[in-house]
């Protein structure tokens, strides 16, 4: 007679979701791993793309080929919906599917705060169609600006970045140098001094929740690169051609990319006590979700509230994985009649980039900058990369760009239109 094997449905193929159903292989379980693409894409990495540092699929890999030796895994393309806790089923595009333990690894979305009615005048950096959009627009932009299609050339030219956080302040490094080393060899007519890239950020620092002296050289590298920084500047609104700003100050762009904070993605049907702040899924130490039997939530959309950290663990890839391979680790010996044992987030540190050959790293015990800094940073996310040709592609890209600053950019591949 064959013994049922317990189904664990996982929603989201990011990063906990891979590491949970990487740590199940041969395991006496059956997985249905869910995701609205067939792609793991490496979310820190967004910005190349977006500036034409990498191509989409050095930075993507088919969620397929990651799993292709595990016989007891299914993968499936769909979009879920709603979860109905006391029948243990979930809502999906593809049916109603039945489950044994859920696992809710949906990740983050983008928070609009007050300009949620005015979000589709803004570009985002949340997903790889995101960044080819914002790839495109800007080389719409200079195209126009050569052209006699307009005589606004601040509106094109400009360029507004809203948050000053890793992703605003990478990619407002990228924007710089590609404004003084690349524009000018692709442009040659066009004058680059009339593009002014500016980047916001409401509180009195970059970088927030990094070190005191990652936020200085930080802001100290983007000055150098021409990257007007605005602290303090708590961004109004926007009409579509003016970023308006407090008193009565306003910068003529058409292109405003919003990079000023995320929050959860989660799925309908939780109870309200699993909710707080943030759109975050409220857990316990064993990342179970409050007053829902047998559901789990682990990275971006899960918090884990401690007095240490009122707000939840930070929304950081290291502690997706290491939650998803803990809580895999629990289930099965949970299966096996065993308690689980609570996590503990081993911090291995924070790091951003700014520009080529400059980067800040904080580690555990450690705070260094500069070239060394962006040495480590290119390593962890070359090995951070799925695929060993996805690695050898974005080093030899890199490699091309730091010996030479020259990026194969410019292909509008797709008009992309508001």
């Amino acid at each position: 007679m064959k013994i049922k094997k317990p189904k664990i449905v996982i929603i989201g193929a990011g990063f906990g979701g891979i590491a949970m159903a990487k740590y199940f292989k041969n395991k006496p379980v059956e997985v249905l791993l869910i995701d609205q693409n067939n792609f793991h894409n490496f979310q820190p990495l967004m910005y190349q793309i977006a500036t034409g540092g990498l191509e989409p699929y050095s930075i993507a890999y088919p969620v397929r080929r990651i799993f292709r030796n595990y016989h007891n895994l299914r993968f499936r393309i769909a979009k879920v919906s709603s979860v109905a806790i006391s029948e243990k089923k979930i809502a999906s595009s593809i049916g109603e599917i039945a489950y044994d333990y859920l696992i809710i690894a949906t990740g983050a979305q983008n928070n609009f705060f007050n300009f949620e009615p005015i979000k589709d005048k803004l570009l985002t950096l949340k997903s790889i169609p995101d960044a080819l959009d914002i790839r495109s627009f800007l080389f719409q932009n200079l195209e126009k600006a050569l052209s006699n299609e307009t005589q606004d050339l601040p509106e094109v030219l400009n360029i507004a970045i809203v948050g000053g956080g890793p992703a605003g302040i990478e990619l407002a490094g990228a924007l710089a140098e590609m404004k003084r080393y690349v524009i000018p060899k692709d442009f040659p007519e066009l004058d680059t001094s009339k593009m002014n890239i500016n980047l916001y950020e409401a509180g009195g620092e970059l970088l927030g929740a990094m070190s005191e002296e990652s936020s200085k050289k930080s802001y100290e590298y983007l000055k150098d690169l021409g990257v007007n920084i605005f602290l303090n500047t708590r961004v109004n609104g926007y009409d579509g051609s003016k970023l308006l700003l407090p008193n009565d100050v306003s910068f003529s762009t058409d292109t405003v990319i919003w990079t000023a904070g995320v929050k959860g993605a989660p799925i309908e049907g939780l109870p309200s006590t699993s909710m707080i702040g943030g759109n975050r899924i409220s857990v316990n130490e064993f990342n179970q979700v409050l007053d829902a039997k047998d559901v789990y939530a682990i990275g971006d959309v899960a918090a884990f509230v401690t007095a240490e950290n009122p707000m939840g663990l930070p929304m950081l890839a290291p502690v997706a994985q290491q939650q998803g391979k803990h809580l895999a680790k629990n289930i099965i010996v949970g299966i096996k009649g065993k308690s689980f044992k609570p996590f503990t987030y081993k911090d291995k540190g924070t790091m951003a980039t700014i520009g080529r050959r400059k980067a800040v790293v904080d580690l555990p015990n450690w705070k260094f900058q500069g070239t060394f800094a962006w040495l480590v940073w290119m390593f962890i996310h070359i090995m951070s990369l799925v695929g060993f040709r996805n690695k050898l592609v974005a080093f030899i890209g890199w490699m091309m760009s730091y010996f030479t600053y020259d990026k194969p950019l410019g292909l509008i591949i797709r008009r992309f239109k508001r």
